[in-house]
């Protein structure tokens, strides 16, 4: 490596460094936050500790690009404004050649992004999933979000508005342990325990809706006694597309292409269960092209902010950093408008959603020859 490369490179290398500490607090604070109310609330070191080591690798899929971004247009900018690319120039220095280095370096985080969002973020979605399904007292619970839907019960779905230790409140739960009538119980709160493999909720001002299939009305209580038999040991989660990993998303996206395949040439099936297995291919292969996508967000940061940095001309750090939260902002939402069409298989959005990729090289095959 020339003198002037392991210059260039080691100043991008820090300022990789520096930005990317910086992004991972930044994006961690919520985690972080989280981390602590589980500690305060009693939930086990064991469990936190595996809580946190499968949530922070998922941060590396947004940090490693957007601090790429960040050091390419603030190394080149600051090489610019102290007219030292000008200084290359004079001396016959090619700076396309030292721009090398940062790309290598860029793939290699592509790569690595490849690897982390097809085998690292799926299996910590499945296993941070998985602990909902760990429902005994002080465990499963502590690691449940208030606001959201929880649906690993057998024959039953929960929702609760807040929650302090085992205490639920303003809980929803739809009971579908009946086949021939399904029913809404609501609670102002709930104490939650467990009784063998059962989850017991003690709760409180509920009103049941209906009572069963032949007393179809409403009826209200002071407090009853609510369980969910077996729960312990027929929740079972089951993967989503987001949890698999690369051979199997390639299987499913197999299995999913036969059954399409099959239901298109069965004049037996109907139009709308056609239209269904078509909708739940275009999901998978929208999302597999999606972990891909967002490694190569670091290959096309490094190529798009090394020309605009050089354009800048100037010191101040707040136009690289302006100029770096527009592309990123740029490619993170076309991404997001791109997966909102995931399941108009017409349109066929898993290819859609590389346009953010073709459009960084189209912009760089531009700005390269120009500025370098």
């Amino acid at each position: 490596m020339r003198t002037i490369d392991r210059y260039v490179f080691s100043s991008f290398l820090s300022s990789f460094l520096l930005a990317f500490l910086v992004l991972t607090f930044v994006l961690t604070i919520g985690l972080m936050v989280q981390i602590i109310g589980f500690i305060l609330d009693g939930v086990s070191i064991s469990l936190v500790g595996e809580f946190a080591a499968v949530s922070f690798p998922e941060t590396l899929q947004w940090t490693m690009p957007l601090a790429i971004l960040v050091a390419s247009v603030l190394v080149f900018s600051r090489l610019s404004a102290d007219s030292e690319i000008a200084a290359m120039r004079a001396c016959g220095v090619n700076v396309l050649g030292v721009m090398k280095w940062p790309v290598a370096f860029a793939v290699l985080c592509t790569v690595l992004g490849i690897l982390i969002n097809n085998e690292v973020v799926p299996r910590g979605h499945e296993v941070r999933r998985s602990l909902k399904t760990k429902v005994s007292v002080g465990t499963g619970l502590d690691v449940l979000e208030p606001g959201r839907v929880i649906d690993d019960f057998p024959k039953a779905k929960i929702y609760f508005g807040a929650k302090e230790g085992n205490w639920l409140y303003d809980l929803i739960v739809m009971d579908y342990s009946n086949k021939k009538v399904d029913r809404m119980i609501t609670a102002s709160k709930a104490l939650v325990t467990s009784e063998g493999r059962d989850v017991s909720l003690d709760l409180y001002d509920m009103t049941v809706d209906p009572i069963d299939e032949e007393h179809p009305m409403m009826a209200r209580a002071n407090r009853f006694q609510y369980y969910i038999k077996d729960a312990l040991k027929e929740a079972k989660y089951n993967k989503k597309s987001k949890d698999l990993r690369t051979r199997e998303m390639l299987e499913a996206i197999r299995n999913m292409k036969l059954q399409a395949k099959s239901a298109s040439g069965d004049s037996r099936t109907k139009g709308t269960e056609r239209n269904l297995r078509k909708r739940d291919l275009s999901v998978l292969k929208t999302e597999f092209s999606k972990r891909f996508v967002f490694a190569f967000a670091s290959i096309c940061f490094v190529l798009v902010g090394v020309p605009l940095g050089i354009k800048s001309q100037r010191k101040e750090s707040s136009v690289g950093m302006a100029i770096s939260l527009g592309i990123s902002l740029g490619y993170y939402m076309l991404v997001i408008l791109m997966l909102s069409l995931e399941k108009h298989f017409a349109i066929h959005p898993e290819l859609l959603l590389w346009l953010p990729v073709l459009a960084c090289f189209a912009i760089s095959s531009y700005l390269i020859p120009k500025h370098l």
